[in-house]
């Protein structure tokens, strides 16, 4: 099955679809152990993850191809992919979308913020004109090869603009054929019941500690309307947090007794890489059976 059409599945079902974010394979893997069925991989997790800098837009459409599609190989769930801005103009975005399909990814969001774009929780962006981000989904629509491949539109007028411009602009997006809007910051639950009842389609929520607000719960986010919800930089966060206080403490006190119990058992880490199914592999592939008869 694409990838896409199981993400489209979840998001016609009743209950809420929750993507967690994660930011390379690893976290993926472990994501995909705990039961979820789909997954975010955000352009402020890869940033941090592939350059250790802030999300202002550095990095280039092949890089995040790569990146995603190394997350996407390691998981048998459809992972759904930020690819900023488009890139570009509408050449670009056509070059995102094949890239990103042969990555094996579920789905993209593209949004509508000037170049250079900025995290949706930073201070200083500024949106397109709605013409504009309309060539540029008109662009992704028409290169996709499978119209299972999602397509969402995000767009980050909400703190630019106010609210009624943010839905005015979600609604024109939905209209133009994309399978999914997302109205980056509708945190506040009233915004985002605004959102879901004046756009039709599925919503996408954000659930992210850069808002620095006190996120909803899953259930009060499903009964303000949206189809799914991600927590686009909670694995890179806790990871980053669990990374600094082992190193605080093996750099203080010369060894890790002060920490042992935040280490993962070697046993777990090698059950989520995979490691014994590995070995099976080895062990088949290391005396093959003939697949054809020796002639005469």
């Amino acid at each position: 099955m694409h990838p896409g059409k199981r993400l489209r599945e979840l998001l016609a079902q009743p209950r809420i679809a929750v993507l967690p974010g994660v930011y390379d394979a690893l976290s993926a893997k472990l994501a995909q152990a705990h039961g979820f069925e789909a997954l975010l991989a955000g352009g402020n997790a890869a940033m941090g993850t592939l350059l250790g800098e802030p999300d202002l837009g550095q990095i280039s459409m092949r890089d995040y191809a790569d990146h995603y599609g190394r997350i996407a190989a390691a998981v048998q769930i459809p992972v759904l992919v930020d690819a900023d801005t488009g890139f570009g103009g509408v050449h670009s975005v056509r070059q995102a979308v094949r890239a990103f399909e042969r990555a094996g990814v579920a789905g993209l969001f593209m949004e509508d913020q000037t170049l250079p774009k900025r995290c949706g929780y930073l201070a200083g962006k500024a949106v397109v004109p709605i013409e504009e981000m309309l060539g540029k989904l008109a662009a992704a629509l028409d290169a996709r090869t499978d119209p299972n491949f999602v397509i969402c539109a995000r767009t980050d007028a909400l703190s630019v603009l106010g609210r009624d411009a943010a839905i005015e602009r979600a609604q024109r997006y939905w209209e133009a054929g994309v399978d999914m809007t997302f109205v980056q910051g509708a945190d506040r639950m009233e915004d985002l019941r605004a959102v879901c009842a004046a756009v039709p389609g599925p919503q996408l929520a954000n659930v992210s500690q850069a808002a620095q607000v006190a996120g909803a719960s899953i259930d009060e986010i499903e009964s303000a309307g949206a189809a799914a919800v991600m927590y686009s930089i909670t694995t890179i966060l806790s990871a980053a947090r669990a990374v600094d206080q082992v190193l605080g403490a093996l750099k203080r006190d010369g060894n890790l007794s002060a920490v042992t119990e935040r280490l993962m058992p070697i046993e777990r880490y090698n059950e989520i890489c995979g490691l014994a199914e590995k070995e099976a592999q080895e062990r088949r592939f290391s005396n093959p059976s003939p697949r054809r008869s020796r002639p005469g």
